[in-house]
């Protein structure tokens, strides 16, 4: 096994972050308020009582905008997990439906399907996730009956004590790193390099934001709002009543 050098990994992130902040962005720029509407339940806002336009346009935007983040960043993390995993174990991207990574290591092939964090699928995701390993373990077997495979569930950070789930493992934030690294500290040395033009990309994140803000909220009150009162009825037509 080499051992990754930590300007290497450092390399890695500057040289790659910068998609995550532009996804983001073009996310932001090309996000139009009527598809944002669609998407969220206009009952829980009203029973919170959510009366002004700029609160509900704001609260409905920093929704969005955090589940398309989530997305965007742990794409990165994906490649940059596959990045290390080549440096040390030679592994590779995969080919096979689900699983995002593989490699050999003490005479074990590792397939592994890589989330961003332990919560992130319900039962019928998991099972899915569980479906795509045992496909892969066939297909695998086809070339080679004898190869070991053994299936993981790697999470990019947060904790599993019980990593055994039985017909594969879950391995989470420093375990998940160490794992595919063999470096038991690598999951901390990966916070100095994230932040390699944060705050200049952050600043031209926030002047689109508060534009993107004002824009919509403008929108919202022409469409949704009579005497500056939010017409509950109006969104709630626009959002579930039968399209003709």
């Amino acid at each position: 096994m080499v051992a990754i050098k930590v300007e290497e990994v450092d390399d890695y992130v500057r040289k790659n972050i910068g998609d995550f902040h532009i996804g983001r962005l073009e996310s932001l720029q090309g996000l139009k308020l009527t598809s944002v509407l669609k998407r969220k339940n206009p009952y829980l806002f009203k029973a919170k009582n959510i009366v002004i336009a700029h609160d509900l346009v704001k609260i409905l935007l920093d929704a969005y905008l955090s589940s398309q983040e989530e997305t965007i960043f742990g794409n990165f993390l994906e490649g940059l997990a596959i990045f290390i995993n080549k440096k040390i174990y030679k592994g590779w991207k995969s080919s096979t439906q689900g699983i995002d990574l593989e490699f050999n290591k003490e005479n074990t092939r590792y397939i592994v399907a890589i989330k961003s964090g332990p919560n992130w699928g319900n039962s019928r995701q998991i099972g899915k996730m569980r479906d795509d390993f045992l496909k892969a373990k066939k297909t695998l077997r086809t070339s080679n009956s004898k190869l070991n495979i053994v299936a993981i569930n790697g999470c990019c950070y947060g904790r599993d004590n019980k990593p055994d789930k039985g017909d594969y493992f879950k391995y989470c934030g420093q375990k998940f790193w160490e794992f595919i690294s063999g470096n038991r500290d690598l999951y901390l040395k990966l916070i100095k390099p994230l932040g390699y033009s944060a705050k200049e990309k952050n600043a031209e994140f926030s002047k689109e934001y508060a534009k993107k803000v004002n824009k919509f909220t403008v929108e919202f009150s022409n469409k949704f709002t009579n005497n500056g009162e939010i017409e509950w009825d109006t969104l709630v037509k626009f959002n579930s009543s039968e399209t003709k």
